[in-house]
């Protein structure tokens, strides 16, 4: 799975990844029971594992003809990816603009901004010793 694009996820496939991401390999209906706010039916969380799985997204694997299914790709290249994408396609690759948005449009409390003064002086002393 190297194209970044292959790791945009819809809002469904990103919850199923997180349940496989958080508790392991399951079966349709567990993966099913721990996703939040919607009882959706089995067959379509079975459906969309079967897509995600056509994508490389999660494999699977035979137990008393069950399928288990785990995921095939890491959540930090899913983050990433998403991530990049997202500041790519609505801030035409500018993290500065995509930082000034969520400082202008999101509660931030002295907490986070420390710890985002924090990361910038991480960053600036990686970069002076390059």
């Amino acid at each position: 799975m190297s194209d970044a694009s292959s790791f945009r996820l819809g809002d469904l496939q990103l919850r199923i990844m997180r349940v496989l991401w958080r508790c392991g390999p399951l079966g349709v209906a567990e993966v099913r029971e721990r996703l939040d706010g919607d009882d959706l039916a089995y067959t379509t969380v079975a459906t969309m594992l079967r897509k995600m799985e056509d994508r490389g997204l999660v494999g699977h694997e035979t137990l008393d003809r069950r399928f288990i299914y785990h995921a095939a790709v890491d959540e930090r290249d899913v983050t990433r990816s998403m991530a990049d994408d997202l500041v790519d396609r609505l801030f035409e690759g500018s993290l500065a603009q995509a930082v000034s948005h969520l400082l202008q449009t999101r509660e931030v409390d002295e907490d986070e901004l420390a710890e985002l003064e924090r990361l910038i002086r991480k960053r600036k002393s990686k970069t002076a010793h390059k």
